[in-house]
C-alpha cells in the first residue's frame, strides 16, 4: 500500500471504530474524499481504493480535476478494480454565475444557503434536464465570517427548497468553528443535528432528507458521535 492508501485506511478505521463506540453502522456514514490539495496522483491511489464521492470546494478545479479523472477512468475501463464513475460532490460556496458549470460535473450540492441560489440552480437544471440533490448550508456556529442560512432561517428555506420541481432536498450541512475547543465544535454538530430532526419531524422533504454532512479532517470523530451522515475529508489522507 502507498503512504495514500495507508492515511485512507486509517481514516476509515477510525470511523469504523466510532461507529462501532456508537452503535451505528459504519455503512451509515459516507467518507467524501476532497481533492483540494490532492495531485491527481494521490486522487488515483484514492479511487484505486474503491473511493466513488469526490468533493470539490471551487468550481475552476473541479472543472479541470474531474476531466483528469474522465480520462484516468476511461483508460481504466477495463480494470473490474477501478470504479466506472465517480460521484461529484460541491461542498464549498457556490456563486449563482457558477451553477451552470457546477452542474455539468456534479449533480450533488452541499451549500445551498439562499433562496436565489436554490432558484438558480433549479433554473438550470429544468434547462439542463437534470434532477440535482441539494443540502441546505447552515451557519450553526453563528461565526460572521462562514456561509451558510442563519439557524433560525433554515427551516423557512427548506420549505422553499422542497416545493423546487427539479431540486431534491437531501440534507443538511454545517461547518464546526475552526478551534481546539471539542466543546463548541460538538455544540455547533449538536445543533445541526437538532435542525435536522425538526426538518425530518415536520416532514418537509419526505424520505429523501436524510443527510448531515457534517465534520472534516480535525472533527470528523465527534461528527460521527452527532449523527453526520456524510464526511468531508481531505487533509487527513492528502497532506
Amino acid at each position: 500500500m502507498g503512504v495514500i492508501a495507508d492515511k485512507l485506511k486509517k481514516v476509515q478505521d477510525d470511523i469504523a471504530a466510532v461507529c462501532a463506540r456508537c452503535g451505528r453502522s459504519e455503512k451509515s456514514v459516507k467518507t467524501i474524499v476532497v481533492t483540494k490539495t490532492a495531485s491527481m496522483q494521490a486522487i488515483q491511489e484514492v479511487i484505486r481504493e474503491g473511493i466513488v464521492d469526490l468533493g470539490e470546494n471551487r468550481v475552476q478545479h473541479l472543472k479541470q480535476i474531474s476531466d483528469e479523472v474522465d480520462a484516468f477512468l476511461k483508460e481504466n475501463k477495463d480494470n473490474a478494480a477501478i470504479p466506472a464513475e465517480i460521484q461529484w460532490h460541491m461542498i464549498g460556496h457556490l456563486q449563482r454565475n457558477k451553477v451552470r458549470q457546477t452542474l455539468q460535473v456534479c449533480r450533488v450540492i452541499h451549500s445551498v444557503d439562499t433562496l436565489r441560489l436554490a432558484e438558480e440552480i433549479n433554473t438550470q437544471a429544468h434547462k439542463m434536464g437534470i434532477h440535482v440533490n441539494v443540502l441546505v448550508q447552515v451557519n450553526c456556529s453563528g461565526e460572521a465570517q462562514k456561509y451558510g442560512a442563519p439557524v433560525g432561517a433554515a427551516v423557512h428555506l427548506a420549505e422553499q427548497i422542497d416545493t423546487m420541481p427539479n431540486l431534491r432536498l437531501i440534507g443538511l450541512m454545517t461547518m464546526a468553528p475552526l478551534t481546539m475547543d471539542k466543546d463548541c465544535v460538538r455544540a455547533s454538530f449538536a445543533r445541526a443535528r437538532e435542525l435536522f430532526e425538526e426538518i425530518r419531524g415536520e416532514r418537509i422533504a419526505g424520505a429523501k432528507f436524510k443527510h448531515l454532512s457534517m465534520g472534516m479532517s480535525q472533527d470528523y470523530e465527534i461528527a460521527i458521535e452527532e449523527g453526520a451522515t456524510m464526511l468531508r475529508i481531505g487533509s487527513a489522507i492528502f497532506s
